[in-house]
């Protein structure tokens, strides 16, 4: 982390999934924190999503609204974050991702990603990596994620 926060901040695109946005969080590159879903129950089901912001290094091969299915799965992912956090994500465009039907763990304002305000930094919690493929995950929709940073990089 000695080096990834000072690039991050530098513009280096970063992704946290998971417990890697935990980590984004703790090092004080995203604000909020993820505490344990509601219930106290681990959630391992295919979700589905809405790109909120498609103007991230990781989200600009997608559109605003766009729907996609990924699987969640996680013992400690509900978002949590004071009002006036939450209120500036949400004023600001910095809420990237956000469940579409239900919210599955308790996240505040139904939050399943986040960025910072260069848009550089982004987590999720649900795994896009795990839906890359049609044969291996419930569809390829969080390819996405992976083609927009490489499009970015090779612009």
């Amino acid at each position: 982390m000695s080096e990834l926060v000072p690039a991050a901040r530098a513009g280096l695109p970063v992704l946290g999934i998971c417990n890697g946005f935990q980590i984004l969080c703790e090092a004080h590159l995203l604000p909020g924190a993820l505490t344990r879903n509601a219930g106290l129950k681990f959630v391992t089901r295919d979700v589905r999503l809405r790109v909120e912001n498609a103007q991230t290094a990781w989200t600009r091969g997608y559109r605003a609204g766009q729907q996609i299915v990924v699987p969640l799965k996680s013992g400690e992912g509900a978002y949590a974050a004071d009002p006036d956090t939450l209120a500036d994500l949400e004023g600001s465009g910095r809420v990237v991702i956000r469940y579409a039907s239900g919210n599955p763990n308790g996240s505040a304002a139904s939050i399943a990603g986040v960025c910072n305000a260069a848009g550089n930094v982004v987590g999720l919690m649900p795994h896009p990596e795990h839906a890359v493929d049609g044969l291996t995950g419930p569809s390829a929709d969080g390819l996405g994620f992976f083609d927009s940073v490489v499009a970015g990089v090779l612009a």
